[in-house]
């Protein structure tokens, strides 16, 4: 086994490595969720933190980790013997993006099951990781069958596997501790709320602080046990001091002035639920402990807000986790009286906290924005006039996005085998069952009947003489599942003079918004090309990442021709290379324009030809016709009939609308 970098010889990142070792004193804090760009060594000091944790004994031989002073009673391995136990260091188990259910839960014999009556179980990763750390890389790139599974196993403390009626239980409490680069996408608000804590990394900027990381990291990849060796007494000291807290943790005293600065913060917070308010105690009481107090100061509870409410407090969509600490500390104040007295009704200063006193920080989360956007359309709607249709040369500045609103559903059409989403029918693992087929590979969703009706024909000739069915390979059937998929969702989006007037491109900047929203709720990669002047430009190559791709819409200018074509062009580009990379996955094209094309000789035709290209690749589009005022030219009407898709209005994009309930992206187009 390689020789672990040591967590000691970290450089910076000061609340990661709090936020590890708190969850080192109190495991009960529910882990941490690291969130950062690449290179930033989250992965590096949650590895090397599985050497910090204090050994554990277990029951010799048990696969599942038992404590021997109270042993699961419903172990599989069970019952056991008391006497019998060994101690080992706490396993650190990683969990990879792409592993498979059975990998994950554990896998049962049905084949043995059916034919002997036997319950024979391999443990899966749950059961590794009970008692110790489970570690996810990537974890917001997690399929939603495994975010279920941990979801469940977190809320139960145990995993249950169930394959027909035949079930097997085991104990599953774990240190969940989960990577992400948000660039790549976010994660579901249940699994989200699972973590304990929450920490942002990303590079220094010092050069001094840059250098040593690079110096640590050069002088370990020459000697890697050389350099542990030189950071073996640090990590000594740190080992000792987490078993010291851990001793003392059970002493600490939360008192009922901390108890109301946790309650108030949470509750001024707006946070959900009551998960917060226990998170923030636990990890007060852990710092005190790591501090070597037994009790619990204000300063602890600042700390916890820090560490755990960022990914909890109410948000709009498409915000980012952060805290108002200004707005912290003037609630800490407020209730940071002694315990039982009710706190700081009395303070005869409150001022100095901040501008405009308690209550003045949320005006700009709520009021600010939207009067800034409407006073900032009205005078700039006025300058210099309205754009020609056929646009103008010059470029405006960007515009904010009118409210999301919720959308229709827009799906592909047929039967895809994507990756897990909740937009299109798919062949899936999970899902209704729709038939049975022969397992490709190991067997992992048993069709009973299929299987009994196939084994039926043969039990005379294998000799069955006893009530169980005789069963082999051959006769076992796959369950064939429907679900839903995720697909990549391209939006082209016209940027040009003749989209140009401030209301207009705020609403069209709206329902971009709102598709936007409704591709994260459903799990889709997202990206963007948007054409205005002369070129059409990639704004946003597909990801996860639903924020990036709206963090790029609310920046992007507008004015200049309409080179509809260049944008079609290379809107086919970046779906033929995302093809090579993904091919399972299905693309939905969403073109956001007034169906206006000006720039060279014939430029309609040649958008219409560009248009077929998607037609004949039978790839599915819809127009968001943006066209508007008294005369119609209906351009995205005929666009739309180029790329075999349909065209829907801005209104008639709106959940609400009387105009249809859900809309097929190519409900007009008629099986041949």
């Amino acid at each position: 086994m390689s020789t672990p970098y040591p967590f000691t010889a970290v450089v910076g990142q000061e609340d990661l490595r709090l936020a590890l070792l708190l969850n080192a004193v109190s495991p009960a804090i529910g882990g941490v969720l690291v969130r950062g760009e690449k290179g930033t060594a989250k992965s590096t000091a949650v590895r090397a933190l599985s050497a910090l944790v204090p050994e554990v004994d277990v029951v010799s031989g048990c696969r599942f980790s038992c404590d021997p002073d109270s042993p699961d009673p419903g172990c599989p391995d069970g019952p056991h013997e008391p006497g019998a136990f060994a101690s080992r260091p706490a396993r650190m188990v990683e969990l990879p993006v792409g592993a498979s259910e059975d990998r994950l839960a554990g896998a049962l014999d049905i084949e043995r099951a059916l034919a002997e009556g036997v319950k024979s179980f391999e443990p899966g990763l749950l059961a590794q990781a009970h008692r110790g750390i489970l570690y996810v890389d990537e974890v917001n790139l997690l399929h939603d069958h495994l975010v279920d599974l941990l979801l469940d196993a977190a809320a139960m403390g145990a995993s249950y596997v169930e394959r027909e009626g035949v079930s097997v239980r085991h104990a599953a409490r774990f240190l969940l501790v989960g990577t992400m680069n948000p660039e790549e996408g976010e994660l579901r608000p249940q699994l989200l709320d699972r973590f304990g804590l929450t920490v942002e990394v990303a590079a220094s900027r010092e050069p001094d602080q840059r250098v040593e990381v690079v110096r640590r990291r050069l002088a370990y990849d020459d000697d890697p046990a050389g350099f542990a060796a030189r950071w073996a007494d640090e990590e000594a000291a740190v080992r000792a001091r987490i078993v010291a807290a851990r001793e003392l943790l059970r002493s600490v005293r939360l008192g009922d002035g901390a108890l109301r600065q946790i309650a108030a913060t949470c509750a001024a917070f707006e946070v959900d639920g009551m998960r917060a308010d226990i998170v923030m105690a636990r990890t007060a009481t852990a710092l005190a402990a790591w501090d070597g107090r037994t009790e619990v100061l204000a300063e602890d509870v600042r700390q916890a807000a820090l560490l755990a409410l960022p990914h909890r407090r109410r948000r709009a969509p498409f915000d980012a986790p952060g805290l108002d600490e200004d707005k912290l500390d003037e609630t800490l104040e407020e209730f940071g009286g002694q315990d039982g007295d009710g706190g700081g009704d009395d303070d005869p200063d409150p001022g100095p906290d901040g501008p405009g006193g308690p209550g003045g920080q949320p005006e700009p989360d709520d009021d600010t924005p939207q009067g800034d956007g409407d006073a900032a359309a009205r005078p700039e709607a006025g300058e210099g006039g309205e754009p020609q249709p056929s646009g103008g040369s010059g470029e405006q500045s960007p515009v904010r996005a009118a409210e999301p609103f919720r959308t229709k559903v827009l799906s592909v059409p047929g039967l895809g085998e994507g990756a897990a989403g909740r937009r299109s029918r798919a062949r899936t693992e999970h899902g209704r069952t729709i038939g049975a087929r022969r397992p490709e590979g190991a067997l992992t969703k048993l069709h009973l009947a299929a299987t009994v009706q196939a084994a039926a024909p043969h039990q005379r000739a294998r000799g069955r003489s006893g009530p169980g069915l005789v069963v082999r390979r051959d006769d076992l059937r796959q369950a064939s599942r429907e679900g839903r998929e995720g697909n990549l969702v391209l939006f082209v989006v016209d940027a040009s003079g003749s989209m140009a007037a401030r209301q207009r491109m705020s609403a069209v900047k709206g329902a971009v918004l709102s598709l936007l929203l409704d591709a994260y709720q459903r799990r889709d990669k997202v990206g963007l090309v948007t054409f205005r002047g002369a070129a059409a430009d990639v704004a946003l190559p597909p990801t996860s990442s639903v924020d990036a791709a709206a963090v790029r819409l609310e920046s992007l200018p507008t004015g200049g021709r309409t080179p509809l074509a260049a944008g079609l062009l290379r809107a086919h580009e970046v779906l033929r290379v995302e093809r090579l990379r993904d091919p399972a996955r299905r693309a939905l094209v969403v073109v956001v324009t007034d169906g206006r094309a000006t720039g060279g000789s014939e430029p309609v035709a040649l958008a219409g030809r560009a248009a077929r290209l998607f037609a004949a690749e039978g790839t599915a589009s819809v127009v968001v016709d943006c066209e508007s005022g008294p005369v119609r030219l209906g351009l995205a009407g005929r666009l739309a009939g180029e790329l075999g898709g349909t065209a829907v209005t801005l209104d008639e994009l709106r959940a609400d609308s009387i105009a249809g309930l859900v809309k097929d992206v190519q409900g007009n187009r008629r099986a041949a």
